[in-house]
């Protein structure tokens, strides 16, 4: 196993990320070379979705894994996540393919807990897995699920701000970061994460996965570019009644507060197998 830089936080129904480097993806990052940086919007084909209020979902993980007993949430956000990012990069046949309806959410959800179950166990570091426990995951550890299961062939990284906007020219990224108390509830649906009053002081709840769909505007000042006025927008997996109808807005200001505690992976697939 090559030497891990692991970051475990604690496991919640809504969140469910640890912090997993792999000092090999320096080599599969896109450096940002000067290029313009250009508003990109990609959108997910599946509903948002919701790693909570499963049996209310008529979500089942006794149905899913026998011998497992239901629970009503659980820590799958990595694989939710990555779930809406495969729905972009598949076609609708191509989803149906692979098992993933994009028309309804609770069969997608049904496909996340499923991948969840991968993700764990691909994360080799971890002592235990799903469905056994809900241990969390990675987003390095549900990118290689993917590539495992044959729906990605790659997946690339970054590293810094501008890293994260060339990336985001040629498709959604993955996004782990930590979550602190205060962002569980946002000053309106429109507004930044970053403008929550105090979020600083907060106590971190977890580690959160999201992904960034959207870079909604690009902003420069005196010639420069700026963090601050540049906007990502990133779909949760709380249902379409939290946020912005299940989004939510953040700088790359806050971003590059974070940074520390911040992975983004992308998953790629070349376009000969979509």
């Amino acid at each position: 196993m090559p030497d891990l830089d692991v970051q475990q936080y604690d496991v919640h129904p809504a969140l469910g990320r640890h912090r997993v480097l792999d000092p090999r993806s320096l080599a599969y990052r896109r450096p940002y070379s000067g290029e313009r940086i250009r508003t990109v919007e990609w959108a997910p084909r599946v509903p948002v979705l919701n790693q909570q209020n499963l049996l209310a979902q008529d979500i089942r993980t006794s149905e899913l894994f026998p011998g497992i007993d239901d629970v009503d949430a659980l820590g799958s956000c990595t694989a939710n996540a990555a779930t809406a990012c495969l729905s972009v990069l598949l076609t609708t046949d191509a989803c149906a393919a692979a098992g993933l309806d994009t028309t309804d959410a609770a069969a997608a959800e049904r496909f996340a807990i499923q991948l969840y179950a991968d993700a764990t166990s691909a994360d080799e570091w971890l002592q235990y897995t799903w469905p056994s426990d809900d241990c969390g995951s990675s987003g390095l550890g549900v990118a290689k699920a993917l590539r495992r299961r044959g729906l990605i062939d790659q997946y690339g990284h970054a590293k810094t701000a501008e890293e994260l906007c060339v990336l985001l020219q040629t498709g959604p990224v993955l996004m782990g970061l930590p979550w602190h108390d205060a962002f569980f509830s946002p000053v309106s649906s429109l507004a930044l994460l970053d403008e929550i009053p105090g979020w600083q002081q907060s106590p971190v709840a977890g580690g959160h996965e999201v992904l960034i769909t959207a870079l909604e505007s690009v902003a420069e000042v005196e010639g420069d570019f700026s963090y601050e006025h540049t906007i990502l927008r990133v779909v949760n997996s709380w249902g379409r009644t939290w946020g912005d109808s299940g989004s939510f807005r953040m700088s790359l200001g806050l971003y590059s507060k974070l940074r520390g505690e911040i992975d983004l992976i992308q998953p790629r697939l070349d376009s000969a197998i979509r």
